[in-house]
């Protein structure tokens, strides 16, 4: 509270919304700094942090960029998060032309993480082409595990689906598994990140790839004092039956799991997408109303 209150101060004309923005800025920025050390010494492979554009631009390629450009100069190991939607695909070809690592979020499904791939690819294509450094760079595409696995029992319940309840946990593992054979298979060079867990198996059947691994902290402390083996599963299929039944009872799983089962245009409404976006949407104004409560107190009542 004591930093909105400064910042309320210094920035004595701006709306609630850029109070909101300047503070992620100030924490991205410290934060990137614990993990400089890191950076410097893996050359870049890791120690990156993640910084959100405005998940309501989602529409607008061009208002991604450009926030994009801007967030990844706030330190040299920023990565930018541009979500995998219609205009999103645009906005991370141009940045990654410009030379900016991105992490292409709010991604669940084969089709995205292809369409994200393709524009990475192109986009370091056009800088090798200037002859503009590539080396650097570290890109990223995140699938959502966890969420795609929550839209499927959300329509269990919805359509009256009657399914192993314990298949459920598979499909995001299963789809981050198929999308890591195919990118092997072409050579794309961006790595896969996994986040939004549910399960060991987000982290467990993953051990083994040359991935990123996202927990929270509270995940982060489970895995540690866990059990469960660490050894290679990432090249251990998913059960057929579990995958043929998904597949079978569930539409959004086929479009997930299939590299032609959703177009660029559909990516906006798929139901995983619309209900992270509203999500991290509501997240913008739950922060601005924070900023709100400190710029202009509640009166007191009587």
């Amino acid at each position: 509270m004591g930093r909105i209150q400064a910042l309320l101060q210094e920035m004595s004309t701006a709306t609630e919304d850029e109070i909101a923005w300047q503070l992620v800025r100030e924490i991205s920025f410290k934060s990137a700094a614990l993990l400089k050390p890191i950076f410097d010494a893996q050359g870049g492979k890791n120690g990156r942090l993640s910084i959100q554009t405005d998940p309501r631009l989602y529409r607008n390629s061009r208002a991604m960029f450009e926030q994009t450009l801007e967030f990844s100069k706030l330190a040299p190991n920023m990565i930018v998060k541009i979500p995998a939607t219609r205009a999103g695909i645009w906005a991370i070809e141009e940045a990654t032309y410009c030379g900016v690592s991105i992490n292409a979020t709010v991604c669940f499904t084969l089709p995205q993480c292809v369409a994200v791939a393709e524009a990475v690819e192109r986009g370091l294509q056009r800088r090798e082409k200037e002859a503009k450094e590539i080396a650097s760079m570290g890109p990223v595409c995140t699938i959502m595990v966890g969420r795609l696995d929550d839209w499927l029992k959300f329509l269990a319940e919805k359509e009256n689906v009657t399914i192993d309840p314990g298949y459920l946990e598979w499909a995001g593992v299963a789809v981050f598994k198929k999308t890591y054979r195919l990118f092997r298979e072409r050579g794309y060079r961006l790595r896969l990140l996994a986040a939004a867990f549910r399960n060991h198996m987000h982290w467990s059947e993953l051990i083994g790839g040359d991935v990123v691994i996202s927990p929270p902290h509270a995940w982060q402390v489970r895995f540690n004092a866990s059990d469960v083996e660490v050894r290679s599963r990432i090249d251990r299929e998913v059960e057929p039956r579990m995958v043929e039944e998904l597949t079978k009872k569930f539409a959004d799983f086929r479009r997930a799991n299939t590299e032609s089962g959703l177009k660029v245009e559909e990516f906006d409404s798929f139901g995983a997408t619309r209900q992270t976006l509203r999500q991290f949407i509501t997240a913008c104004h739950d922060l601005d109303a924070l900023v709100r409560d400190v710029m202009i107190p509640k009166p007191e009542t009587a």
